[in-house]
C-alpha cells in the first residue's frame, strides 16, 4: 500500500451503530473513483486515536475519519502533537455520527457532498487549537465549551444519544432543572482576570455544534482566532426563551451575550470541571488554550 494512500478510519458504532453498514458503499465508491484506501475498524474508545498515530509513524499523511465528530476528535489527537518534519496532516471526514457539525462550516451536510468533496480532493489550511490541562495535552478543530453547554451535552452522551436532535433538545430541558452558573477565572490574550460568572462559555474555532446549532456566527476556521461566546448569568426562562435563536446564530445579539475573539486564553487553575471538546464530554483541570494557525488541511 502506497503512503500516498489514505488512511481511513472507521467507527462503526456512530450514527446509533448504522456507520458500519452505511459505510461499506461509500468507501467502495471512493475506491472506484479511484483513491486507494487502507482502512482500519476502530474497536474500542480511543482507538482511532492509537491508530491515527500508528499510521503517521508508518508514513500515511492522509486520513479519512468515517463516524462523526467524536471520531474526527479521537484522529486529530492522535495526530497532535506530531513531529512532521514540516508535513501538515490532511484530514477528509464521512459523516455519519449524530452530530456532524465542523463539516457544515464548508457546506457539507451529508454523506453525499462529503463523497464528492473527498473525490474533488481540494483542501484548505485550518487552524487547530491546543488545550492544556493538569493531566496532559488535548487538539480540536470546533468547539471547547463550558458550563451549560457542557452539562447539556453530557446529558445527551449519557441519556438521549440515539435520538438525534429530539434528543439534544431534551437534554436542554433537563439541563435547565440543574442550571448553574459557575466562574471561569481566566484571561484573554494577556488581558486583566476576568471572573465573572456565567451560564455557558464556548471557545470555537469553527462555527456550528450539535449539528446545526451556530454557537459562534462569525468563526472562521482558518483565521488563527477563537470566537469567544460568553452568555452571562441568565436565569433559567430567560435561557429557554433565547436558545432557539442559536440556531440562527442571532443569540450573539441578545443582552447577556458577549463574542469576542482571542488567540490565546490562560485559566486559573482550579479543580477539574465538566468540558465538552468536539461533542466528548470529559472532567479537565484548565491551563490554557491556544491557536496553532494553519497547521492542518482539511478537505472543503
Amino acid at each position: 500500500m502506497s503512503r500516498a494512500a489514505w488512511f481511513a478510519i472507521v467507527n462503526e458504532t456512530a450514527g446509533g451503530g448504522r456507520c458500519g453498514k452505511r459505510s461499506v458503499a461509500s468507501l467502495a465508491a471512493l475506491r472506484e473513483s479511484g483513491l486507494e484506501l487502507e482502512v482500519r475498524r476502530t474497536e474500542r474508545a480511543g482507538h482511532a486515536t492509537d491508530l491515527a498515530r500508528e499510521a503517521w509513524a508508518q508514513g500515511f499523511h492522509r486520513f479519512l475519519c468515517v463516524g462523526g465528530d467524536g471520531t474526527s476528535f479521537e484522529v486529530l489527537n492522535g495526530l497532535f502533537p506530531l513531529d512532521g518534519g514540516g508535513q501538515r496532516p490532511t484530514l477528509a471526514s464521512l459523516p455519519m455520527g449524530t452530530g456532524n457539525s465542523f463539516l457544515r462550516d464548508f457546506g457539507v451536510t451529508g454523506e453525499a457532498e462529503a463523497l464528492e468533496r473527498i473525490k474533488a480532493g481540494r483542501t484548505r489550511a485550518v487552524d487547530v487549537v491546543r488545550a492544556e490541562h493538569a493531566r496532559g495535552t488535548l487538539h480540536y478543530l470546533n468547539i471547547f465549551s463550558l458550563g451549560f453547554s457542557a452539562t447539556v451535552g453530557d446529558l445527551t452522551n449519557r441519556r438521549y444519544k440515539g435520538l438525534g436532535a429530539a434528543g439534544y433538545a431534551m437534554a436542554v430541558l433537563t439541563g435547565l432543572v440543574a442550571l448553574r452558573r459557575p466562574s471561569y477565572p481566566l484571561r484573554v490574550d494577556g488581558g486583566e482576570l476576568d471572573s465573572r460568572s456565567c451560564a455557558l462559555l464556548s471557545f470555537c474555532n469553527s462555527r456550528f455544534t450539535g449539528g446545526t446549532m451556530m454557537m459562534a456566527p462569525e468563526a472562521d476556521a482558518g483565521d488563527g482566532q477563537l470566537d469567544v461566546i460568553r452568555v452571562g448569568p441568565m436565569g433559567r426562562l430567560a435561557l429557554l426563551r433565547a436558545f432557539h435563536r442559536i440556531y440562527a446564530g442571532t443569540h450573539v445579539a441578545l443582552a447577556g451575550v458577549e463574542a469576542s475573539r482571542a488567540t490565546r486564553v490562560q485559566f486559573e487553575e482550579g479543580p477539574e470541571v465538566p468540558v465538552m471538546v468536539d461533542g466528548e464530554v470529559m472532567p479537565l483541570s484548565l491551563r490554557s488554550l491556544a491557536v496553532v494557525p494553519g497547521a492542518i488541511e482539511v478537505v472543503a
